[in-house]
């Protein structure tokens, strides 16, 4: 097969990538030409793109694809009488919680760190005032992806 057309391939590819068969982006793939067939009258750059989308689309249904989502690295600082509600409420939202300990520099709070799925915090801050009369609060960072699991 003629160089040339080694880019169409490859940027037909990486288009198979923006929308895989789940519906989403599909991350943590490897794509190797081995072959390909040439004819100087039938042969172009659309049709090697082409036969790469089919390719790409065959292989990503066969390769069961699994469904990725982001979790958050959290760390909630509450008084400590409040720290076993922080406790079940990151629970409740598929937390897996790291561990607690007494907040550096303020007495009588605790820190607790969990990894917690991103779309369990879209109303987060509201429960947990809720459960620690408005004294509770929360940072979190991007720390990884995860196979999605059901609550």
């Amino acid at each position: 097969m003629p160089r040339r057309f080694i880019p169409a391939v490859g940027e037909a590819a990486e288009e198979a990538t923006k929308k895989g068969p789940l519906g989403h982006p599909v991350v943590d793939v490897a794509v190797t030409l081995l072959d390909g067939s040439f004819h100087s009258v039938d042969s172009s750059d659309m049709a090697f793109a082409t036969a790469t989308r089919q390719a790409m689309q065959d292989g990503l249904a066969k390769a069961d694809p699994v469904l990725l989502e982001p979790i958050e690295a959290v760390t909630i600082t509450v008084p400590a009488e409040y720290t076993p509600n922080a406790q079940r409420l990151l629970a409740g939202r598929r937390g897996q919680i790291l561990g607690y300990a007494a907040k550096e520099g303020w007495d009588g709070w605790d820190a607790v760190e969990a990894l917690v799925p991103a779309a369990e915090l879209q109303d987060f801050i509201i429960e947990l005032r809720s459960l620690t009369q408005g004294l509770g609060s929360y940072v979190h960072r991007f720390d990884h992806l995860a196979e999605a699991r059901h609550k």
